[in-house]
Formats: structure tokens, C-alpha cells, sequence
């Protein structure tokens, strides 16, 4: 029995909350499934007789993102987890083989690859089912790791506050769980040796009742996480001050455009899922109103449903925003698909009914003819986080959908030595008009309605 066959629940918490592929050489795999793309085709041909125009954009949002492509986004999932690209494999089929996905054939020729490039982990672009994880690593005598393994890894790595460990720890062995049954037959097994002789297999059950008690624990402490937040969320609806959230795909620039609005400071970076932990900060916008704006972690393509129920404390700040700014990467070639799948995530989430601002980043990297010539849809707004422009016009679109605290114009007398009514207006309202007059100053304001009834003894009824 092989020392990775023999490791009791202990040493497997401990390789789920700390396995990566670090700075090892990886080995990508990608399947290309011919059957599906015939029926996905044969399909849109039955439906493009009734809605040709309906079909064919969906032919052409489906052909923008296909299993080489999605290869190629699993090699900057390697990278940003640390690993470095030793080599890959797309493999063209007409179905999934069911014990091993691409057939023991393809294996041994995958595995002769990995070896000769020195590959010490081969990485599926698929979820993989316990048994043909273990029926691939039985042929290619190495590590495996599926797309799912891959991302909680990177979540581990980017994790920094305890809120976001014990999310991504619980994801872990809820991921891990369904993958002791194939363990449990070597440790059924009786070892030769002092010492070595065990309950067989009770071992497995030890660790499955172990993992049980972890996993409950971690739902304990998520649970008083969403209470912390919803006593936080109640202390701040004491105060009239709406929430907004940035969302879209991963590598948008949604942590760029948050410090330019915010200056906040967190990190930047073109890795993928480089903001796990949310942030709030508060902006103000041209209006003097002040609201709450909240960087959220980026979604992926298929990301892991287990990972979206962990991270659902997190992402209530999503589900509870007045407004979503769905941010998006000009420069993609996919950006289409993207968003598809951005949409998908918040539909999962219930927050797809939200007003939301499409927000098109990173247009200081378009060409020049490109910027010029890009069509404009009707409440979108291209910004540059870098270079900051069209920010302006995205504070003042944030300020025409937001309902909460809805602006008044009002007119108002208070006497001069109200200084400190005079600050709040100052402050928190657009003075439009602003006269002297026997002792007292009238104004002309555009104030929240807030603002309005805490100095309501100063109206000025026309």
C-alpha cells in the first residue's frame, strides 16, 4: 500500500486545506465532445427556422468560447494557483468515457507527456467523479486534479480573513467528502507490519464522522458570521445609506475600479480570484449623497456550486445591494459569454432582479478606431479604472437609478449663527442658489430626503 493510500482523516483535513500545485510543473488536459456540439447544432438549425436572428447570435456566442479556449483559461487558473505550464493535451471525442473521461488509451499517451515534460500534476478541464479520478491516477501514476480541485486551491491560497478561510475550508470538505469512498478500500485493507494493524474498515468511517464534525462546526461559525453581518446591515439601515455592488467575471477590473472610486488601496491584480475577502467603503456621488460601495469576489465559468453555497454569506452583500455595477472586460473576446455567465451566477443567487449598470473596463487598451467605433447600449458606460475616464459619468448614472434616500429640491432660511446646519448642507446637499438677507442665508438646495426632514424647521414653503 502506497503512503498516499494510508493517510488517516488528519492528514487528509490537512492536504484539502493546504494542497497546491505550488511551483510545480502542471500538465493540462481539455476535452473537446464532437456529439454535444452536433446536437447543440442540430438544434439551433431546428430553431433557426422559426428565429434565424435569435439562432444565429447564439451560434455565434457559442462558437466565441470553445474547449480550446476554455484550455486556455484553465492554464491562467494553473498560473495564478503558482503553477508553471509544462505542457497540454485536447483530446477530440464524441462522449465522455465513464471510468476514465478520455479512455485508457489517451491516458497512457497523456501520461508518457506529462512524464517527458516533467509534469508533476495533470490538471482536468472537467469535473471529475471520484472513481475516474482514481481510475486516472492508477494510469498516469501521478498526481490529478480536476477544475473544481483547481479553484478551491486558488481560493485557499487568496483567502486572507477568517471569514474567508472558513468559507473556502468548508467548500474543501464538502468537495472532499464523496472522495473518501474510494480511499476506504485501502484502508479496509490490513497492513504487514508492527503497528500497522488496524480496524479496517472502521478507519474509513473515523474519517468521514470526523470530517461530519468539521464541517458542522465550520456551518456554525459561517452562521454567526451572517448574523454579525445582518446586525451590521441593521445598524446601517438606522442610517439612509444605499448599498452597490461590483460583480462580473473574474480579471474584470472590478478591484481597479473600486480604488479609483473609492481609493480604498486593496489589491490589484491580473491573477484570477485575486479579491475574495468583500470590502465596503463609502463614495460620495455628484449629488453629495453617500452610499456604500462593495468589492465583491469575481465569478468564473462553471464555478463550483459548492463554493457559491459557502461563499453565500459573503455574497449577500450582492444579494441586499440597491444597485449592481456588472463590470466587464472591453478587451475580451469572450466578454459575451462572460457575462452570460455572470448573469447565471447572480440568477443562482436571486439577485438578478437588481437595477444594474453594465460597466465596459479597460477601454484605454482598446485601439483607437476600436474606441471610436464601439456601439453604445442604452445605460452602459465605458470607463478606464486606470486612467479614470468615464468615471464621472458612472457616479452620475449611480446617482439616477438609486431610489434609496431620493433627492429633494427645496428651499430653506436658517439664520447665520446655525453653523452647524449650515456645515450638513454643505456637506450632504447641491446649493444651487445662495442669498443674504437679514441675518439669515436662503438657499436653494438639491438635498437627500434625509438631509430634508432633520432640517425641516428651515423650509421655506413656496
Amino acid at each position: 500500500m502506497s503512503p498516499a493510500r494510508k493517510q488517516s482523516a488528519a492528514g487528509l483535513l490537512q492536504s484539502a486545506r493546504h494542497s497546491s500545485p505550488g511551483t510545480e510543473p502542471v500538465f493540462l488536459v481539455g476535452v473537446d465532445y464532437r456529439g454535444r456540439l452536433r446536437v447543440a447544432r442540430q438544434a439551433r438549425d431546428a430553431a433557426a427556422l422559426h428565429v434565424e436572428q435569435t439562432a444565429t447570435a447564439v451560434k455565434k456566442s457559442e462558437a466565441s468560447f470553445g474547449a480550446r479556449d476554455s484550455l486556455a483559461e484553465l492554464g491562467e487558473l494553473a498560473t495564478s494557483a503558482g503553477g508553471e505550464i509544462a505542457g497540454e493535451f485536447l483530446q477530440t471525442r464524441d462522449k465522455p468515457d465513464p471510468a476514465t473521461l478520455i479512455g485508457r488509451g489517451k491516458l497512457e499517451e497523456i501520461a508518457g507527456a506529462a512524464q517527458s515534460a516533467g509534469a508533476q500534476v495533470i490538471i482536468f478541464d472537467h469535473d471529475l467523479t471520484p472513481s475516474q479520478q482514481r481510475n486516472i491516477e492508477a494510469v498516469v501514476k501521478t498526481r490529478v486534479i480536476d477544475r473544481t480541485q483547481l479553484i478551491l486551491d486558488i481560493f485557499a491560497r487568496h483567502a486572507r480573513t477568517r471569514e474567508g478561510q472558513l468559507q473556502v475550508e468548508l467548500a474543501q470538505m464538502e468537495y472532499l467528502l464523496p472522495r473518501l469512498t474510494g480511499r476506504g478500500v485501502a484502508m479496509s485493507q490490513l497492513g504487514g507490519g508492527i503497528g500497522t494493524r488496524g480496524p479496517g474498515e472502521t478507519q474509513l468511517e473515523t474519517d468521514r464522522r470526523k470530517i461530519f464534525r468539521r464541517v458542522r462546526h465550520l456551518k456554525e461559525q459561517l452562521e454567526n458570521v451572517r448574523r454579525i453581518r445582518a446586525q451590521q446591515r441593521q445598524r446601517r439601515g438606522s442610517v439612509p445609506v444605499a448599498t452597490v455592488a461590483l460583480v462580473g467575471y473574474t480579471n474584470a477590473g472590478k478591484s481597479t475600479l473600486f480604488n479609483a472610486l473609492t481609493q480604498a488601496g486593496v489589491e490589484e491584480s491580473s491573477r484570477l480570484f485575486a479579491t475574495l475577502d468583500p470590502t465596503l467603503r463609502a463614495i460620495t456621488l455628484p449629488s453629495r449623497r453617500k452610499v456604500l460601495l462593495s468589492d465583491t469576489v469575481g465569478f468564473i465559468r462553471n464555478l463550483p456550486h459548492t463554493l457559491v453555497s459557502a461563499f453565500r454569506a459573503t455574497l449577500e452583500e450582492v444579494q441586499r445591494a440597491e444597485l449592481l455595477l456588472h463590470v466587464s472586460d472591453s478587451t475580451s473576446p469572450h466578454q459575451h459569454e462572460q457575462e452570460q455567465q455572470v448573469e447565471k451566477v447572480l440568477e443562482e443567487l436571486e439577485a438578478h432582479r437588481q437595477n444594474r449598470i453594465r460597466v465596459l473596463n479597460k477601454i484605454d487598451l482598446l485601439p483607437p478606431d476600436a474606441q471610436k467605433n464601439q456601439n453604445r447600449i442604452a445605460g452602459e458606460v465605458h470607463v478606464s479604472a486606470r486612467t479614470g475616464a468615464g468615471l464621472d459619468e458612472l457616479l452620475h448614472r449611480m446617482d439616477e437609478l438609486l431610489q434609496h434616500d431620493p433627492l429633494r429640491r427645496v428651499r430653506l432660511r436658517i439664520p447665520q449663527k446655525e453653523g452647524k446646519a449650515l456645515s450638513q448642507l454643505e456637506a450632504g446637499a447641491r446649493v444651487l442658489h445662495r442669498a443674504y438677507r437679514d441675518g439669515s442665508v436662503q438657499l436653494e438646495v438639491q438635498a437627500p430626503e434625509s438631509l430634508v426632514r432633520r432640517l425641516g424647521r428651515f423650509v421655506v414653503s413656496k
